[in-house]
């Protein structure tokens, strides 16, 4: 890759981030990129002046249309390219995820006249000591 050239996906991410800005009431332009990055930096936790953490298990449920458009226009890759563009905020504001980071995109038949809904919570560990001894 040439330097300051685009990823894969970042072409990806250009190429349907214009059909991500579904209208809510009043016509309010509100894109998903920027509704799971608002996810991420209202559940950070700041736990020291160089520790910041946010969780790291993300949903994401798309009115079924949507998610259908996305997935021909990613062939598919729509989770794939939302993790991306994630990691991506959380390495540029110094996030430290509550442990490895996922999202979850599913469509939804759900009236509720929203064109996406965005979740998160931090994944729960378990410990080794946890199960049961074998033997």
């Amino acid at each position: 890759m040439a330097k300051g050239g685009l990823t894969r996906w970042e072409r990806v991410l250009e190429r349907w981030e214009s059909a991500l800005v579904p209208r809510t009431h009043h016509d309010e332009p509100v894109e998903l990129l920027d509704a799971l990055r608002r996810e991420c930096d209202s559940r950070a936790v700041v736990c020291s002046e160089s520790r910041v953490v946010v969780p790291n298990a993300y949903e994401v449920e798309l009115d079924a249309r949507v998610h259908e458009e996305l997935v021909r226009q990613t062939g598919g890759d729509v989770g794939e390219a939302l993790t991306d563009d994630l990691a991506r905020h959380g390495e540029r504001m110094g996030y430290e995820w509550v442990g490895p980071l996922t999202l979850r995109v599913s469509p939804t038949d759900r009236p509720s006249g929203d064109p996406y809904r965005v979740s998160s919570a931090p994944m729960p560990h378990v410990r080794a000591d946890a199960f049961p001894a074998e033997g």
